[in-house]
């Protein structure tokens, strides 16, 4: 099972497995609900059911959804069983069985996934539109399918980055504006977390804002590091996770407005600059 709480615009923001609080019993639970669903309609493949608890009493979960295929948190369900589950569904696609029975799996470590999007949060997580003109992502360590013993341990902390843009590419405004999906591993969730931040604060991105800052500030709030995570975490820590914002210092406000400048100038006065800058470097030789 993985914990998808963190949302905004019911939207996913941060995911995790395995989710916290709870118990192997609740987990038994869902599988078998899950399993239920899925015979109720004589599903093979590859699917997500999705169920809602409630706060105050975990055990009373209810059915939201079925989708029938992988959702964009499954990086974290291979980060702790060391599975490698497109294979699976495509395994179980071409009418082969799958390679383990459920006795045979095993969790082990804490995983958690950030959804990077081109967004403004402090605007209602309005999408944003742009060029990457830049873009930085931290180091992939580690790797995602290894055995529990590795999975439990420093020796199994992972960092993955699955990319939907590179450097250059546009981001329009006619698809959803996630840019790319950040997944860590390590052997409890307190390490996980500690993972993620450092991760994120490798994160680099110009042309277009993001909502790296913002994850940043979940992970770094008292409650999510307790596990205290449910659908309204976002608004009811709204102070925490939107502080006020500085003007920029003056000298990068004019480093921008003459970038602006400069990139408004018709292309023969882009010409004429180029060929002066040269004719003074060539003075100054």
């Amino acid at each position: 099972e993985r914990d998808c709480s963190v949302q905004r615009r019911h939207q996913k923001v941060l995911e995790e497995a395995p989710a916290p609080g709870v118990s192997p019993e609740l987990r038994e639970s869902l599988g078998a609900a899950a399993v239920r669903a899925a015979r109720a309609v004589d599903y093979v493949g590859a699917g997500t059911v999705e169920f809602i608890a409630d706060a105050s009493a975990p055990d009373h979960f209810y059915f939201m959804e079925m989708n029938t295929r992988l959702q964009v948190e499954h990086p974290v369900t291979e980060m702790i069983t060391g599975l490698d589950l497109v294979e699976w569904q495509l395994r179980v696609a071409a009418g082969e069985p799958l390679p383990l029975s459920q006795p045979e799996l095993s969790l082990s470590g804490h995983s958690i996934e950030a959804r990077i999007y081109a967004e403004r949060p402090a605007a209602n997580f309005f999408p944003a539109s742009g060029t990457l003109r830049h873009l930085a992502t931290p180091p992939e360590e580690g790797v995602t399918v290894a055995p529990a013993e590795v999975r439990a341990s420093t020796d199994g902390l992972a960092t993955r980055v699955d990319m939907g843009f590179v450097r250059g590419d546009d981001v329009s405004v006619f698809y959803d504006p996630m840019v790319a999906k950040l997944i860590v591993r390590g052997p409890d969730r307190a390490a996980a977390c500690r993972r993620l931040h450092a991760a994120l604060g490798q994160w680099q991105t110009v042309g277009l804002p993001t909502n790296v800052s913002f994850c940043r500030r979940v992970l770094e709030t008292p409650q999510f590091l307790a596990g205290e995570v449910h659908t309204a975490f976002i608004p009811q820590h709204h102070d925490a996770l939107f502080p006020p914002t500085p003007p920029p210092p003056p000298h990068l406000m004019a480093l921008a407005a003459a970038c602006w400048v400069a990139e408004m100038q018709p292309p023969a006065a882009h010409a004429a600059h180029a060929g002066h800058a040269a004719a003074a470097a060539a003075a100054a030789a």
